[in-house]
């Protein structure tokens, strides 16, 4: 968004407009001629359509919606569930301003760093808007203010751009900006407690590697992988799952790296089958979550049990048979049919199995794939329907 855009945006007349067709279609928004700066109300009418869902409070605001910074921006759903507290706090990239304002009802002062200063002008306006008045927006890279601040914070979080200026995608946080391993050392002289959220494709070794004693959670909203955090504070290294508004495992990484004893057999006489939550893959930590409750193989696989287990970390289905996969039998029984496919360390993905056994996608069965050694097996589940 730039500086003119802004200024359209938030004139009183397209603020009437954006309210007067929030529950329009943004292209009969874009298109209608009647409404001046038809364009930029129809995008901040896309916008806050797509934030009811994600950025909630946003939209309950009528906040100002940059589509970049929206699109790069957390959940809020996940923003809430970092466990950070204290008196002061320094977010060395504000963004849109979703951590900065989650965070801020944990802190009696945030200071956010935002680089552009345009988007730093909507994040205060937005934060006008939601009634948060303890944090101070401030127009700077991360590297410029730390190298001249003389504050001490209890807590200095970032969460660092993995796009390049070319719009590329990068993974390692050497390659994003700021960079955290060069900045470390600066970063030290504020504070001893440094939170990084981390892309949800990031290797959990690789945080214990170059940070040392610290934290690492995995967090997933609705099954999906959101984020890896880095609570880097001095504690012992320790490993979090947690799918938000769900649950947590955690357990020391010392532990996690024994793994428990594999099961002595797999049974066809299995009633219940554990599709753990993907926070508990990403962390590699499912054999341990699920210890004593299922039978696990991998950290890749489903769980089985033969009584249903009670608080787990993921779904449970019931099995109503267990069978070795036969490409050529499930062929000649569901083909053209609809069948909701689950898979868990299978050696074909949904598409090519569809194809290979003529499926289409639909929920009139609910079949899942897993492979153990070198068999590969069919799960037959309840429909639901």
């Amino acid at each position: 968004m730039t500086r003119d855009e802004l200024d359209i945006v938030l004139s009183d007349e397209v603020q009437q407009q954006v309210a007067r067709n929030i529950d329009r279609d943004a292209l009969q928004v874009a298109l209608d001629k009647s409404i001046p700066y038809a364009r930029e109300v129809a995008t901040q009418v896309k916008y806050l359509q797509r934030a009811k869902t994600k950025l909630p409070s946003m939209y309950e605001a009528r906040c100002i919606i940059p589509p970049r910074a929206f699109e790069q921006s957390s959940s809020e759903q996940s923003a809430m569930a970092k466990s950070l507290a204290g008196d002061t706090l320094l977010d060395l990239t504000c963004g849109l301003g979703i951590d900065a304002a989650a965070l801020s009802r944990h802190f009696r002062r945030v200071v956010a760093l935002e680089r552009d200063a345009v988007l730093a002008d909507v994040v205060r306006e937005n934060l006008r808007r939601q009634g948060i008045t303890n944090v101070e927006v401030v127009t700077s890279s991360a590297e410029e203010y730390v190298a001249r601040c003389e504050e001490h914070f209890d807590w200095i979080y970032a969460d660092p751009d993995r796009r390049t200026t070319d719009g590329r995608r990068v993974f390692r946080v050497e390659d994003c900006s700021p960079d955290m391993v060069a900045l470390w050392p600066s970063l030290q002289r504020l504070t001893q407690r440094i939170a990084i959220k981390l892309s949800p494709l990031f290797d959990v070794e690789e945080a214990f590697r170059l940070f040392g004693r610290c934290g690492v959670e995995v967090v997933s909203v609705g099954g999906e992988c959101k984020e890896v955090m880095v609570y880097a504070d001095g504690r012992e290294p320790q490993l979090v799952a947690t799918a938000v508004g769900v649950g947590s495992f955690s357990l020391p990484k010392a532990e996690a790296e024994t793994e428990p004893p594999l099961p002595e057999a797999f049974s066809t006489d299995y009633k219940y089958l554990i599709i753990p939550d993907v926070a508990l893959q990403k962390a590699r930590l499912v054999r341990h979550a699920l210890r004593g409750v299922a039978d696990v193989w991998s950290n890749l696989s489903f769980g089985f049990a033969h009584t249903r287990p009670e608080g787990v970390l993921g779904r449970v289905e019931s099995i109503t048979a267990i069978e070795p996969f036969d490409a050529k039998a499930l062929k000649r029984e569901f083909k053209g049919r609809g069948v909701d496919i689950l898979l868990r360390d299978f050696p074909l993905g949904v598409d090519e199995l569809r194809r290979k056994c003529g499926m289409h996608s639909g929920n009139t069965a609910r079949l899942a794939f897993t492979r153990l050694g070198n068999k590969c097996y069919t799960i037959r589940l309840e429909s639901g329907i």
